[in-house]
Parts: structure tokens; sequence; C-alpha cells
């Protein structure tokens, strides 16, 4: 009976984590076709995870009185009318909204944003009022503090180590030493620990659903290494519809290809935070903090910074074995080798 509830609540996830997410595509085909904004699809994308492994689990565990079931009703909630914002922005792409001055803002965008933000401190609020015991019980709790930051630290060193020689392979550490001498640099980097209480909820919607819910799932079914390694597959092959219709116009087998590396590389470092720290606060602020770094290391901080993107072949090959040797080598670590012994 056990193992048919398991089979149900795998169902449910995977229906909306990838049914939502591919059914969605369809409508982001339409959306690039006619050259409309499709952020609000990607915002509403990052949710469907999470969304998923809560509806599995009020379905499937109604008698269970360990649920933070207010906190997975909220959030639930919050991705719904996420994706109903982003079908209406392309059943209505050119609605436009006041902002003073002469100035006017797309309102969906905005009311993507806003509602993130809005939601985000709401989901603290729902979340602090939970009973102790409730968030420990489905993993929202906040464990091992010592191990959690230094996993958050050495992601950060590592990703500037990355970047600085990405910097200096392509020649181009003029242009970065002139962005660190910038003090608006310095700014964006300080009050990055306050944005993430403010935008976390979109990135605990993917990592409540990969890192808590679905790389234990696959590590029992194909062994500690493999079940991360195909997770990394898995968690790539989700990101189509943003990596053909969003990310890039003119490199989509390219971004594909890239996308796998990103995601099997950094989900080893992701797991192997996880399993070093049994947080999910943890991966969440490193999937944060890899999405955030980009508009400050490229000086670009429009709402456009990962849209539209042309990769080489020689960028991928580059990504590829810096990724490989950075963050693929924790699939060597401590935590791997100490579960796979047990």
């Amino acid at each position: 009976m056990e193992s048919m509830e398991k089979g149900r609540e795998l169902r449910i996830y995977i229906a909306v984590a990838y049914g939502v997410t591919f059914l969605m595509g369809l409508l982001m085909w339409y959306g690039n076709s006619q050259n409309i904004d499709l952020g609000m699809f990607a915002n509403a994308q990052m949710f469907y995870p999470a969304a998923g492994v809560m509806l599995a689990v009020l379905c499937t565990r109604k008698n269970d009185a360990l649920v933070p079931r207010a906190f997975y009703v909220f959030f639930i909630c919050v991705t719904a009318a996420l994706g109903v914002v982003a079908v209406i922005s392309v059943l209505n792409p050119y609605a436009m909204i006041a902002a003073g001055n002469g100035y006017v803002l797309p309102l969906w965008t905005l009311a993507s944003q806003i509602l993130i933000i809005a939601s985000s401190i709401a989901g603290w609020i729902i979340l602090l009022a939970t009973k102790k015991e409730k968030r420990r019980a489905y993993g929202l709790g906040w464990n091992r503090t010592a191990d959690s930051w230094f996993c958050i630290f050495l992601f950060f060193v590592l990703y500037m180590f990355r970047t600085a020689i990405a910097v200096l392979s392509s020649g181009e550490w003029a242009i970065f030493g002139e962005l660190l001498r910038q003090p608006y640099t310095w700014i964006q980097l300080a009050v990055m620990p306050v944005n993430f209480f403010f935008l976390y909820f979109a990135f605990l919607g993917e990592e409540y659903g990969w890192r808590y819910y679905l790389q234990p799932l696959m590590q029992r079914r194909f062994g500690v290494r493999g079940g991360v390694l195909l997770l990394g597959v898995v968690w790539g092959i989700w990101h189509l519809p943003v990596d053909l219709f969003y990310y890039t116009q003119d490199s989509q087998l390219l971004m594909i290809l890239a996308q796998q590396v990103t995601c099997i590389t950094l989900g080893i470092f992701f797991a192997y935070a996880y399993m070093k720290t049994n947080n999910i606060w943890v991966p969440v602020a490193l999937h944060f903090m890899n999405n955030n770094l980009v508009p400050i290391i490229s000086n670009n901080y429009t709402s456009s910074v990962l849209e539209n993107q042309t990769i080489t072949w020689g960028e991928l090959l580059v990504s590829l074995v810096m990724n490989g040797l950075i963050f693929g080598a924790f699939l060597f670590a401590k935590p791997f080798r100490k579960t796979a012994g047990q």
C-alpha cells in the first residue's frame, strides 16, 4: 500500500513539474513566434517542481499531522497565480502601466516581480509561524549551521575562481578590473543577502523539487553518484522550453548541451552541499547566487541578461572543462563516499 502511495506521489510530481512545464512550453513557442516577452514563463517555471511535491504530499498524506499545509497551500496558490500571469502575458502582451514622469512599464513583468517579492515575504511569515517539528519533518528547517555557511562560502569562492579563469582566457581582464573598481559592483554584492529574502521563493521552487524530493529518490534507485548524475540530466531536460524559446534564438542545440553541462556539474555541487548539511536552504542560496551573480559579473542589470544568448562550440567546451573540474570533482567528496559506504 505504501509503495502505491509513493508511486502516486511521483506521478503527481511529474505531472506538475514536467507536464505543466512542457504544456506552457507550447505557449512559449507561440509567444516566441510573435516576439513576445517570455520572462514571466521563466519565472513561473521555477515554481513548478516544488508545487508538484507539495500537491503530491497534500493528496497522498492527508492524515499526516506534520504536513505544513498552510505553507504548501500558499505556495501552490502563488504558483498558480504566476502561471495565470504568464498565460495572460501571451494573450495580451502589450499591456503597460504608467510609472510616472512619462515612463511606462510592461504590466505583466511588473505583476510577476511584485508577486514573487510579496509571496517571498508572506512565505517567511507563514513558515516562521509553522511549528518547528513540521518544518523539520518536511525538510524546511535550518540544519548544521557551520557546514551550511561553509558550503555557501565555498560556492562563492569557486564561482569567482571560475569567473577569473574565464576572464583571463578571454583576454578581457582590463574590462573585468574596471568592473571591480566600480563602487556599484560592491554595492550589488553587499545587497545580495538582502535580496535573497525577497526573491528566495522562486529558488525554493526548484530546489525543493530537485534536491529535497527527487535527489534522494533517484539515489535510492540509481546509486549515490549515479542518481545525482541522472538528476542533472533530467534537470537539464526540464529546461528545454526556456532553452529553446527564451535563453537563445540562434544556438538552440548548443544551449541544450550547455544546459546539460551546467545542470550536471552544478547539480553535483548542490547535491554535495545538501548531503553535507541536510539543509535545503543551502542549495536554495547556491542557486540564488548562481543566477544573481550573472548580472553583476556581466555588468548588465536588465531583465534580459539571460535572454537571447549566443553560444559557440568553443565556449561550450570551455564550460565543460571548467565546470567539470571545479564542480564535477565534488562527485568524489566525502559525503558521496560516506553515503555510498553505508
